[in-house]
């Protein structure tokens, strides 16, 4: 047997046995960060009355400003508190789309009481893809719950532009009636 063939038994043996050390010691599982349980419930705003006509096309024309200032053409819902539409903007030029997109947006924020912008974090940044199972999810921000004295009164959806655009003219609107 020549040297060469001699060093080449020795380098296979070398990775054979690492390998085998690390498959009889397997490397201890990550914890799983949604096994941990919170002292307290998140995402427990309560739902309130819903919200007024005329408090939703205040919001919805708020962010229809802030839409225009910047150049921007979106459809944008707001729903009450039950997720039941309570009005619509489209504005010209809107992608067809986004329609039921603005909406879905509004509805999921109320649903779950959060911003839809926790689904897309969860998604993108924890990989908890389990979440896009969910009924009537929408893992894109730009939906927005609407709260009032410490209560969902509804919730604002804008859909039409990138969602980060989005997010921003929902909050105009959601700024509009006070603290989103």
């Amino acid at each position: 047997m020549d040297i060469r063939t001699v060093r080449w038994i020795l380098v296979i043996a070398a990775l054979l046995g690492a390998a085998l050390g690390q498959a009889a010691n397997p490397p201890e599982p990550a914890a799983n960060p949604l096994d941990a349980i919170p002292e307290k419930m998140p995402f427990n705003t309560p739902y309130g009355p819903p919200i007024s006509l005329q408090r939703a096309q205040a919001a919805a024309q708020t962010a229809f400003a802030e839409a225009t200032k910047r150049g921007w053409a979106l459809n944008i819902a707001v729903v009450d508190s039950g997720g039941n539409l309570v009005t619509f903007l489209r504005m010209d030029g809107a992608q067809l789309a986004s329609i039921a997109i603005s909406e879905h947006k509004a509805r999921a924020a109320v649903k779950f009481r959060r911003p839809t912008k926790f689904f897309e974090d969860a998604v993108q940044k924890s990989d908890y893809k389990y979440t896009l199972t969910l009924d009537d999810v929408m893992a894109s921000r730009g939906g927005i719950p609407l709260v009032e004295d410490g209560k969902i009164i509804g919730g604002i959806g804008c859909s039409g532009a990138t969602s980060s655009q989005d997010e921003v003219v929902c909050t105009a609107g959601a700024v509009a009636l006070g603290k989103p």
